[in-house]
């Protein structure tokens, strides 16, 4: 049995496949995901499992270098762009209008569903290096 924290097969198998550079997306409940894009989806009910506790599991795993946020986060939900900048305090971010994140999830290697149920909870994860 595997003994690191992504236990999910899906998305542990994803991660493992992820190269310099390669895009992973997490969001909330309610975010589209374009045709295409392949979806986990671990979202059980309401605000289960959080978004911030995905991410936190994913950093457990995936080395990043970049994160790409909707410019509406700093407004529309500052309290999780504080949270995000906790567990990413040296990562650069990159602030984009939202429509044009939702676009961008067709360029991830796949969008992961949460229970989240606030606004503007997703996050483009740019993978880095690990040497």
């Amino acid at each position: 049995m595997k003994k690191t924290t992504v236990i999910n097969s899906e998305l542990s198998t994803v991660i493992a496949g992820m190269g310099h550079m390669d895009w992973l997306s997490i969001g909330d409940a309610g975010m589209p995901v374009p045709m295409g894009t392949k979806k986990i989806d671990l979202a059980l009910t309401k605000n289960l499992p959080s978004f911030i506790d995905v991410l936190s599991n994913i950093l457990s795993e995936l080395e990043v270098q970049k994160i790409y946020l909707a410019d509406e986060i700093k407004t529309q939900n500052p309290k999780q762009l504080t949270a995000i900048k906790d567990l990413l305090p040296d990562v650069e971010i990159a602030f984009m209008p939202h429509s044009e994140l939702k676009q961008d999830l067709a360029k991830t290697h796949a969008f992961v569903r949460t229970g989240e149920m606030t606004p503007f909870s997703n996050i483009i994860l740019e993978s880095g290096v690990t040497f």
